[in-house]
C-alpha cells in the first residue's frame, strides 16, 4: 500500500485494518425512515431527502439521486394492504419504495433430462435467461469492455490506492446452477453424476468473468453465493469440496494475483463454511445473523465480517434490546479490524423509523475501538 494513500474507515474496514470509527455497510429499504430521520418526505423530494440524510448520516454512504422529481408512492400502501396482486395477476408484497418482482427461475427446464441435455457453454449468451447475471458470456473481450465503462478512464487498469472501488458478481458458482434451473431441479439433478459436466461449463464462464474483473481498476471483488440457508449448509461438505470450494480457490487466485482482495457474501448461518471459505482466499464475510461472528474473529485475524446486526430485534423496537445488540456488535468488533456495523437481514420498509434511528444513533456514539 502507498504510503501516500488516503484510507477511509470502509478501506480500513475491508482490509482488516481497525479504524477506530467503525462504519457502517447497511441493507437499506425504508423510505418511511428517511422521511422520519430528515423531516423531508422521500417521496415529494427524493434528492432533497437523501442529501439530508447524507449530512445526518453519512455512514450509511446512500447513493443521491439526480432529480428531485417526485416519486410515486407504493399503490399497496395506499390500498392499505402490504401484498396484492401485481399487473400480470402475481402475488406481490411491498418492497422498499415499490412493490416486489418475479424471479422465474428454471422456467425453461421443465424435467431433469433437460437440465442433463443443457449445455452452458453452448448457450453463451444467457442475456435474455433470468439469472441475476444476465449477461453475453460468449466473447470475454466484450465481457470486459461491458464492465470496464463503469470506471473513470483515467484510472486506466488500477483502481487508486486506497479506494474501495469494486464489483460484484452474484453468482460465484452455487448460484449459477440453482438459477438457471430452479431450486426443485437443482436438488433433484446435482447429486446425478451427469451433473458434473454442466458444473464444469459454468466454471469455465466464471473463468472469463474473473479474467476480466483481474483487469478491472478496482480494488474488491464482492463474490455472492447462497451456499448456506438460516439452519446452515444446503449441499453436505462433500458436495461442496467437490464442485463449490475448488473453484473459489481457483477464481479468486486469479484476482488476489492482480492485486484484489475478495469478499465473501451469502445469506444465513455461514458457521458451517466460513473457514472454508476463508480457506479458499477471502478476506472476510459479510452474511446475517444467524452466523456465530465471535467464533470466526476468534479464529481469523483481522478478518472483514459483517452483518451481525438483526433487524427482528429492530422490529421489536424495544431500546433496552437495541442497545444491548448494539453493544454486542461494538464487542465482536474488536475481536477484528475488518469489523463493519450492519443489520445482515436487512432495513425493509415495514421496520419501525424510531428502532432504525435508536440504531444509527447509539451506533454513532459507541461503535469505537478502544
Amino acid at each position: 500500500m502507498s504510503d501516500h494513500a488516503v484510507y477511509t474507515d470502509r478501506y480500513r474496514a475491508y482490509m482488516g485494518l481497525a479504524p477506530r470509527r467503525i462504519p457502517h455497510w447497511e441493507h437499506w429499504s425504508c423510505p418511511d425512515a428517511e422521511t422520519y430521520l430528515t423531516g423531508i418526505d422521500y417521496y415529494e423530494h427524493p434528492r432533497l431527502c437523501r442529501l439530508r440524510l447524507a449530512e445526518l448520516y453519512p455512514q450509511l454512504d446512500l447513493p443521491i439521486p439526480d432529480s428531485d422529481d417526485p416519486r410515486p408512492r407504493p399503490g399497496l400502501d395506499l390500498e392499505g394492504q402490504s401484498s396484492g396482486m401485481d399487473a400480470e395477476g402475481r402475488h406481490q408484497v411491498r418492497w422498499g419504495d415499490g412493490g416486489s418482482w418475479h424471479w422465474d427461475w428454471g422456467h425453461n427446464f421443465p424435467t431433469a433430462e433437460d437440465v442433463f441435455a443443457f449445455s452452458p457453454l453452448a448457450q453463451g449468451d444467457f442475456t435474455d435467461i433470468p439469472v441475476v447475471e444476465s449477461r453475453d458470456y460468449s466473447d470475454e473481450e466484450k465481457l470486459y469492455q461491458e464492465y470496464r465503462r463503469h470506471y473513470p478512464a483515467e484510472w486506466g487498469d488500477r483502481a487508486p490506492a486506497g479506494s474501495t472501488a469494486s464489483v460484484g458478481f452474484y453468482n460465484t458458482m452455487f448460484m449459477w446452477p440453482l438459477l438457471t434451473f430452479g431450486w426443485e431441479l437443482f436438488l433433484q439433478t446435482c447429486l446425478d453424476p451427469r451433473f458434473a459436466r454442466l458444473m464444469d461449463e459454468f466454471a469455465e464462464i466464471n473463468r472469463r468473468v474473473f479474467r476480466v474483473f483481474a483487469r478491472l481498476p478496482v480494488n474488491f471483488v464482492i463474490c455472492h453465493d447462497d451456499i448456506v440457508t438460516s439452519r446452515g449448509p444446503t449441499c453436505s461438505p462433500r458436495w461442496m469440496h467437490r464442485y463449490i470450494f475448488p473453484r473459489y480457490e481457483e477464481f479468486w487466485g486469479i484476482v488476489k494475483a492482480a492485486g484484489k482482495e475478495v469478499i465473501f457474501m451469502a445469506d444465513g448461518c455461514m458457521d458451517a463454511y466460513a473457514d472454508d471459505v476463508m480457506a479458499c482466499g477471502a478476506r472476510g464475510i459479510i452474511t446475517e445473523p444467524y452466523t456465530d461472528y465471535r467464533a470466526i474473529a476468534k479464529r481469523h485475524k483481522d478478518c472483514f465480517l459483517a452483518g451481525e446486526g438483526d433487524n427482528r430485534v429492530l422490529m421489536r423496537d424495544d431500546p433496552a434490546e437495541i442497545a444491548a445488540m448494539v453493544r454486542r456488535m461494538v464487542g465482536t468488533a474488536q475481536m477484528t479490524g475488518g469489523y463493519m456495523m450492519c443489520i445482515g437481514n436487512h432495513i425493509p420498509w415495514n421496520v419501525p423509523p424510531r428502532a432504525i434511528k435508536q440504531y444509527l444513533d447509539l451506533s454513532a456514539e459507541l461503535a469505537i475501538r478502544r
